[in-house]
């Protein structure tokens, strides 16, 4: 079941909000199971196979699969529906690194958690709790399990004041998970139980029966997003400098937002060419730097500076299907890589396109990822906010794709058939001419002699109601 969930902020260490996710959905005639157990299956398979989690560590082991990555820095509730408990919305947080912070993050999450369902029949049964942080330099898992140990408590304190009660408080660091519910040690011993080897559990045999991806850590897809540094970055930023500079006083001109629009189109639709055909193998690094060598820094000036205006995003968001869906998305990523330096709100757009492109493709963790970094950036990038809240909300992005399809479509059939001829309108009625009257030629036309004011004519009248050429707003 999909909670319904209110737009969120992107997650950081110290100013964050949750962030729910879809959820997914098993059979409810499955065999009965222990009451401390969970069950999850996939919701893209009609006949999905049913699997039981009984232990902690077995419910340690589905966090990624439930995510899509592993959470880094992060706290994750995860709803528990009916008696068998079936696993139902999941909302994340990055971990306040202020414990002060902590009492109001924990209200906020058991609230948009459990409050966001507007049929009582939706609230939770029960609620899994997770904490996911690495060790700094000099501590141990079991350092970092014991200072995160009053979050957990008030975490199932904001639970159950809301009538909801956690059914288990796991910590996970350093390879190995801790209980915070369980007290017999024989199961869950003091020095923590290693996790499982990825991929040899029953959960990672069902997630790759039903397709599944893990795609890493939340760090790692964070990476691929983050801007150049050093002396690469200072090269970017020099081009992006020279770029603004120069398409200034062309925006300036009457046709010169239509003329940048096209250039910039123009230019985007040669970068997918020239990606689609250099296909790159190997890690996400490898093939990120790959990508970042096939485009110069003039030419990302050029697309970044581009993709600010409203309506050439708004074409380019048309490129959100096979063949061209791939090497949009390594664009994307690219472009946003490259607003170094002092151009960081610049890769919202390149960050918005690439989360729609994810979103098409039906890679929703990768999507959310995306919108939340460019969120973070700019909370109120109104396209960026629309896609966050659709996938929150289990939207499907077919009706988007296809109001897309058909802008491409009438735009082509506008293109073939040539430019239309300008309407003309009719003449309007007059007023019937009255009778001339004796010496009426020799009177002067205007009182006194003065001539009458002169009309407005049509093109004054456009003029006055054309709007702004080249919209830059941030929606």
């Amino acid at each position: 079941m999909t909670e319904r969930s209110e737009p969120t902020e992107p997650n950081s260490p110290d100013n964050s909000s949750p962030v729910p996710d879809n959820a997914s959905h098993v059979s409810d005639n499955a065999a009965s199971v222990p009451d401390d157990s969970t069950r999850a299956t996939s919701p893209s398979r009609p006949t999905a196979a049913q699997v039981t989690l009984r232990s902690p560590a077995e419910l340690a082991d589905a966090l990624p699969y439930l995510m899509g990555f592993y959470p880094d820095d992060s706290v994750v509730l995860v709803a528990l529906h009916g008696p068998r408990g079936r696993f139902g919305g999941r909302v994340r947080l990055g971990i306040p690194a202020d414990a002060a912070q902590w009492p109001d993050a924990a209200d906020q999450l058991a609230d948009c958690l459990i409050s966001a369902a507007q049929d009582p029949g939706e609230r939770p049964a029960a609620i899994v709790v997770y904490l996911c942080q690495e060790p700094a330099a000099g501590q141990s898992g079991k350092d970092v399990k014991d200072r995160l140990r009053p979050l957990a408590q008030l975490l199932r304190t904001a639970c159950g004041a809301l009538d909801v009660p956690v059914l288990e408080a796991l910590c996970i660091s350093n390879g190995r998970h801790w209980s915070y519910c369980c007290p017999d040690f024989r199961c869950c011993p003091a020095d923590g139980t290693p996790l499982a080897l990825p991929g040899t559990t029953v959960m990672a045999a069902a997630a790759a029966y039903a397709g599944v991806q893990v795609r890493g850590s939340l760090k790692e897809m964070e990476a691929r997003l983050a801007p150049r540094t050093g002396p690469r970055g200072a090269d970017q930023e020099r081009a992006l400098d020279a770029a603004a500079a120069a398409l200034l006083p062309r925006m300036l001109r009457p046709d010169g937002a239509a003329a940048v629009r096209r250039e910039t189109l123009d230019l985007a639709e040669a970068m997918i060419r020239r990606f689609r055909l250099d296909t790159p193998a190997g890690s996400n690094r490898a093939r990120d730097a790959c990508d970042d060598a096939l485009i110069t820094d003039d030419e990302a000036a050029a697309l970044i500076l581009g993709l600010q205006d409203r309506n050439t995003r708004d074409r380019a968001a048309e490129w959100m299907e096979d063949p061209v869906a791939a090497p949009a998305l390594r664009l994307w990523r690219a472009l946003a890589r490259r607003c170094a330096g002092g151009y960081p709100e610049h890769a919202v757009a390149p960050l918005t396109l690439a989360g729609w492109v994810c979103w098409a493709t039906e890679d929703a963790p990768s999507a959310r990822v995306t919108l939340g970094r460019a969120l973070a950036l700019d909370p109120g990038y109104v396209f960026a906010d629309l896609l966050h809240r659709a996938i929150n909300d289990g939207l499907d992005p077919e009706p988007l794709r296809r109001c897309l399809r058909e802008q491409r479509k009438e735009r082509a059939a506008v293109s073939h058939s040539g430019p239309t001829p300008p309407v003309k309108e009719a003449p309007r009625p007059g007023k019937r001419p009255k009778p001339a009257r004796p010496g009426s030629a020799d009177r002067p036309v205007g009182p006194r002699g003065g001539a009458r004011p002169g009309s407005r004519t049509a093109a004054g009248r456009g003029r006055r109601r054309a709007g702004r050429d080249g919209d830059r707003s941030r929606r």
